[in-house]
C-alpha cells in the first residue's frame, strides 16, 4: 500500500539503533542504511535535514522520489546494525547502495542446463540476477583470472561443443580434435556428461586439477610408448598449458604472513556526486595491486561503508589502512571491522606533505605520504578525462565559480500571440542529455513579450509561481544546473536573473548568448564576452543554444498542425 512522504514524517519510528530498509512499489529494497537513531535518521530523509537531503544532493532526492515503504529491525547498538547491514546488503544488493567493485565486473562460469550442455560465460546485472539461458553457475571469478583465461583451454581439453544448437553434420571443431560430435553420435550423452562432471570437479577444487594433470600426463607418456606420436605432442602442449593454470592458482591461493598495508586516496567528484577510490595494496613494502573504485552519494553511502565492505570482499584483510582524510568515530569504525574479519585493522590518516625531513617517524610518515602523493594524483589524472576539457575553458574564460558540468538552455519560439512555446534543453558534461528536455506552452503571456515569456518558463521549470520558496516536483528527482544559457542578449538575462532571486536559486550562474556576433553577457560585466569561434567551450554554447532552438520549434510547428487538423 501506498504512503505519502508526510506519514513518514509522523510515524513515530522508535529512538533506537538498527537498520532500515527502503522499498519500492514492487516491495523491491532499494537502499538499506543504519542508525544510531532510526527515528530520526529515517524522518531526515524527508524534512530535507538529511547530510543527502539537502537540494544539492539530488542523487538521494531520486531514491526518496522512489521510496513506497519502509522496514526498520531494532539493533542492541551501532556495532549490529553494521553487521546486520553488511549482511542484508549481501542478500539484497539494492541498487542504491554502494556495490563494490573496481573497473572489471565479476564473471561467472555457466554449464547449460542441455542435452549435451555447453560451457561460456554468465554475469550478474546490477539486480543480481543472471542473464541468459538457464544452468549451472560456478563462481565468481575476477576477469583476467586463470579459470577465466582457460575456458578455451577447458573446452578443448573436455571435448565441450561451441555451437549454439546442434547442427545436422560434423563442424570443423570436430575435425581438428576440440570436439567429439555429439551432433551426429560420435559421443554418448552418458560418455559426454562425465566430461562435463570432471570439468566441474576442477572448477570447483584446485586438487582435482592436480590430479587430472597427473592423469594427462601418465596418459602422454602411454602414447608415447605406443608410438602415437601425434597424440603424445597434443597432450604435452595440453600439459604445458594447464602447468601454467596451476602456478597461477598457486600465487592467488598463496597466504601471506607478513605486514600488509592497504593505501585508499579518496577524492569526491561534486559534479557527478560520486566518490573514487584508488586503491593500493602492500605487503611488506612490496606494491602488488592497485585499483580504482567509485560510488554515489546516497543516504548514508560513506567511506566508512566503503571500508566495510572493502575489508569483507577481498581475500587479504590489511593490518594498516591509510586513507588521506579523517573519518568520524575511527576507534568504532575499527571495533567493527574487527568484528566483521576477525583481525586487527588499524586506520591511519596521511597527510599529504611536501618538505622532507630528517626525523625518523616524520621520515616514515612522509614515506606513507609520498605513496598517498602518488595515488591522489593518479585519481585526479583519472577524473579530469571524464570531464568535457572545453568545460574546463568555458569555467576559466566566464570567471565561473564552479565547473559547468550541467548546463540548462532557455529559448522562446512564438508565431504570433497565439503560438508561443518555451523550451529548455539540457547537456551533461557537454552532451545532450534528452531526459532533462522540457517543453512549454506559455500560458500568462499574451503579447510577443519576450522577457515575461522566460520569466514564466525558468518559474515552472525551478519553481512554484504560487510559492517562491517550492521547488517543482521535476527538480526534486533530479539535479540543478551548474549554468543556465539564455538564448538572448543582457536584457534576457536581467530577467532570469530577477527570476532566479525571486525563487530563491540566484546562486546558479547564468548568462545570455546573443546570436547574432556570438556575444556573451554575464552578471559580473556590462561588456559582452567574446570566444573564438574555434575554441570547443564556444562550440558547446552554441549546440545547446541550437538544440533548444531546435526543440522548441518542433513543439511550436506541432501546436500549429494540430490546430489546423
Amino acid at each position: 500500500m501506498e504512503t505519502e512522504i508526510v506519514d513518514y514524517v509522523k510515524y513515530p519510528y522508535p529512538n533506537q539503533p538498527g537498520v532500515y530498509l527502503m522499498k519500492d512499489n514492487n516491495q523491491n529494497v532499494i537502499y538499506i542504511g543504519k542508525a544510531k537513531n532510526l527515528n530520526k535518521r529515517i524522518k531526515s530523509y524527508f524534512t530535507n535535514k538529511a547530510d543527502g537531503g539537502e537540494r544539492s544532493k539530488w542523487k538521494t532526492n531520486v531514491l526518496v522520489s522512489r521510496i513506497k515503504s519502509i522496514d526498520y529491525i531494532i539493533t542492541d547498538n551501532e556495532i549490529e546494525a553494521y553487521l546486520l547491514e553488511s549482511n542484508l546488503i549481501k542478500r539484497y544488493r539494492p541498487i542504491f547502495n554502494i556495490e563494490l567493485k573496481d573497473q572489471q565486473r565479476y564473471t561467472y562460469l555457466r554449464i547449460t542446463d542441455e542435452k549435451f550442455p555447453r560451457l561460456n560465460v554468465a554475469r550478474r546485472n546490477r539486480n543480481g540476477q543472471f542473464t541468459g539461458m538457464k544452468g549451472e553457475i560456478i563462481g565468481p571469478f575476477v576477469k583476467g583470472s586463470s579459470r577465466y583465461l582457460s575456458i578455451g583451454l577447458l573446452r578443448k581439453m573436455f571435448k565441450i561443443r561451441i555451437c549454439n544448437t546442434l547442427p545436422k553434420r560434423e563442424c570443423l571443431e570436430y575435425h581438428i580434435g576440440n570436439c567429439d560430435a555429439p551432433c551426429i553420435n560420435k559421443i554418448s550423452e552418458k560418455k559426454y556428461k562425465e566430461n562435463i562432471e570432471s570439468l566441474k570437479k576442477i572448477l570447483k577444487d584446485n586438487e582435482n586439477l592436480n590430479d587430472f594433470y597427473n592423469k594427462l600426463e601418465l596418459e602422454m607418456r602411454s602414447a608415447s610408448e605406443n608410438q602415437d606420436y601425434e597424440r603424445a605432442i597434443y597432450l604435452r602442449d595440453t600439459l604445458h598449458r594447464l602447468k601454467n593454470i596451476l602456478q597461477i592458482q598457486k600465487m592467488e591461493n598463496s597466504t601471506f604472513a607478513g605486514t600488509v598495508e592497504e593505501y585508499m586516496g579518496i577524492i569526491e567528484d561534486e559534479y557527478e556526486e560520486v566518490v573514487h577510490v584508488m586503491t593500493l595494496l602492500s605487503k611488506n613494502g612490496v606494491i602488488n595491486d592497485m585499483k580504482k573504485y567509485q560510488f554515489d552519494l546516497i543516504g548514508d553511502n560513506s567511506i566508512e561503508n566503503f571500508i566495510c565492505q572493502y575489508c569483507l570482499s577481498n581475500p587479504v584483510v590489511p593490518n594498516f589502512i591509510y586513507i588521506n582524510r579523517k573519518i568520524q568515530e575511527r576507534e568504532e569504525l575499527q571495533e567493527i571491522l574487527f568484528e566483521l574479519t576477525k583481525t586487527k585493522i588499524n586506520i591511519v590518516t596521511v597527510d599529504v606533505m611536501d618538505q622532507k625531513s630528517n626525523n625518523k617517524l616524520e621520515s616514515t610518515l612522509e614515506n606513507k605520504s609520498s605513496i598517498m602523493s602518488l595515488i591522489l594524483n593518479n585519481l585526479k589524472i583519472y577524473i579530469s578525462k571524464r570531464h568535457e576539457p572545453g568545460l574546463d575553458d568555458l569555467m576559466r574564460i566566464l570567471n565561473l565559480n564552479k565547473l559547468p558540468y550541467v548546463i540548462d538552455c532557455f529559448d522562446i519560439s512564438n508565431f504570433g500571440n497565439e503560438f508561443a512555446v518555451g523550451a529548455c534543453t539540457r547537456f551533461i558534461n557537454g552532451t545532450p542529455e534528452k531526459s532533462g528536455y522540457r517543453k512549454f506552452k506559455i500560458k500568462n503571456v499574451n503579447s510577443q513579450n519576450d522577457f515575461m515569456m522566460i520569466e514564466e518558463i525558468i518559474k515552472r521549470r525551478y519553481g512554484s509561481q504560487t510559492n517562491s520558496q517550492e521547488i517543482s516536483s521535476d527538480l526534486k528527482r533530479e539535479r540543478f544546473p551548474d549554468l543556465i544559457v539564455i538564448d538572448g542578449g543582457k536584457g534576457h538575462l536581467n530577467i532570469a536573473l530577477r527570476t532566479l532571486k525571486a525563487i530563491g536559486l540566484e546562486q546558479i550562474e547564468c548568462i545570455s548568448l546573443a546570436k547574432e556576433n556570438e556575444e556573451i553577457y554575464t552578471r559580473f560585466s556590462p561588456n559582452p564576452v567574446i570566444i573564438s569561434k574555434n575554441q570547443k567551450s564556444l562550440k558547446i554554447l552554441q549546440h545547446i543554444r541550437d538544440e533548444s532552438h531546435r526543440f522548441g520549434l518542433v513543439y511550436n510547428r506541432r501546436l500549429r498542425k494540430e490546430k489546423l487538423e
